[in-house]
């Protein structure tokens, strides 16, 4: 390098670290990015693509910029509820906070009166079993596949499941329950047809399991779609009532974690309904109708929770702190941002996005919002939504904070059904933003 290379002139690594301002930095950043955007900079200075006395502010200006987790939080105006791209359920404050408070030591396994080891979860297992009475005991794992997995290895081993075969279900990113179930060494016995299965057809397949081979019956909700027309499903009180002539547990994994029944899916299975008519144990998942953290609950008896408790996979699903407060914390802290979505204010809500419209000079059009999640397929929430000119929607989602919108045709549709109230200017100002970016011929709105 000639001496009259202006490359001589970029500030050298231990003395941009020594600047107040980075060392301030090191506070809230590790030492490893702190040096990697000092490198970045000095190599784009390096190639020219940045004057040596501009490295300084751009190092600067990178680490006020910088977040240290990728994660942004965005605004869901789409009108899926739980949205599984976007987190799926937005946890409530009271969960929020309770998350916030089991970052630092908490007393998870610590019983603080006496000083000794208690028992994990036990406050969140509480709180589960006051929520739903008809359940004798509960566990709380990592998630929902991984509740299916526990109960097949631990009730079944390498023994047998018998399943209708309209419910070997797919679900998201080619998730297969069969191949799940599979791999824990436990046999599918299949039974019925696609479209119609008769509590005959169960009895004949348990008549087909020789004497004391672990066995059960899983009866699995079909999330994600609906098979109508021409069918036929034995009810969950017709395989209790089978399950007990032939002294096997029946497994039901209902998906989305609803407690009760909710008018806005009268067809949703829920939790206390179905341990109600019979199941020895019921799966769910916390984090999408329940509206809480992404976790595996298992409800029922006692001597099948004992059973799942006491396996060796139990210990390897078993969930975090942060989890354990957060799921306390929905149970015990009111209404939840997903069940105010699922059943809103109509009125409120319809005369939130007319101002909005107004205030932009838009159209209201008719907007079914769904529950998502796998909740409720083709269940409309019906509603409305502003409608914009297509191109906004990526203008949007590019913005601060993101606003998530749904595209249909040529519009860009803004739904407010899971946007809080209190976020309704944020979004305003987002639109405005994004409809001067617009080029003039696509500015209008009407």
């Amino acid at each position: 390098m000639v001496e009259d290379d202006p490359r001589r002139l970029i500030p050298g690594t231990d003395t941009l670290l020594s600047h107040p301002r980075v060392r301030r930095a090191s506070n809230t950043l590790s030492r490893h990015v702190i040096e990697q955007l000092i490198h970045q900079a000095q190599e784009r200075a390096r190639h020219g693509e940045l004057p040596p006395d501009r490295v300084e502010g751009e190092v600067l200006a990178q680490l006020d910029a910088y977040r240290p987790s990728s994660m942004r939080p965005v605004i869901n105006a789409t009108g899926v509820v739980v949205h599984t791209n976007l987190g799926r359920a937005p946890l409530s404050p009271a969960a929020r906070s309770a998350v916030a408070d089991a970052a630092g030591y908490v007393d998870v396994e610590m019983n603080l009166e006496t000083g000794r080891r208690s028992r994990r979860g036990a406050s969140a297992r509480r709180a589960l079993l006051a929520a739903c009475p008809p359940a004798e005991d509960a566990l709380v794992v990592n998630n929902g596949a991984a509740a299916l997995a526990l109960a097949a290895a631990a009730l079944v081993g390498t023994g047998t499941i018998v399943i209708s075969r309209g419910e070997l279900v797919e679900i998201g990113a080619g998730f297969r329950l069969p191949e799940l179930i599979e791999s824990t060494g436990a046999q599918l016995l299949e039974v019925g047809t696609t479209n119609r299965t008769h509590r005959s057809d169960y009895a004949a397949a348990l008549a087909q399991i020789p004497e004391g081979t672990p066995a059960c019956v899983l009866k699995v909700h079909p999330s994600n779609y609906r098979i109508s027309g021409f069918t036929s499903s034995a009810t969950v009180a017709e395989l209790a009532a089978l399950s007990r002539q032939h002294q096997l547990p029946l497994v039901a994994d209902i998906g989305s974690g609803l407690l009760a029944p909710e008018a806005a899916l009268p067809d949703e299975p829920d939790l206390a309904t179905t341990l109600s008519d019979g199941a020895d144990l019921v799966i769910a998942s916390g984090d999408k109708l329940l509206g809480g953290p992404q976790a595996g609950l298992l409800l029922g008896t006692s001597a099948v929770i004992s059973q799942l408790s006491a396996h060796p996979l139990a210990r390897a699903m078993r969930t975090d702190k942060l989890t354990l407060a957060g799921l306390e914390a929905t149970l015990n802290g009111g209404e939840t941002p997903v069940s105010t979505a699922l059943s809103p204010d109509g009125e409120k809500l319809r005369q939130r996005t007319q101002r909005m419209a107004d205030s932009l000079g838009a159209e209201v059009v008719p907007h079914d919002g769904r529950a998502g999640g796998g909740g409720g397929p083709g269940v409309p929430l019906p509603g409305s939504a502003v409608q914009l000119p297509e191109p906004a929607a990526a203008l949007l989602r590019s913005g601060e904070p993101p606003v998530v919108t749904r595209t249909h045709g040529a519009w860009c549709l803004l739904d407010l059904r899971c946007v809080p109230e209190s976020e309704d200017e944020t979004v305003l100002q987002a639109v405005r933003t994004a409809l001067e970016d617009l080029p003039p011929p696509t500015r209008g709105v009407g």
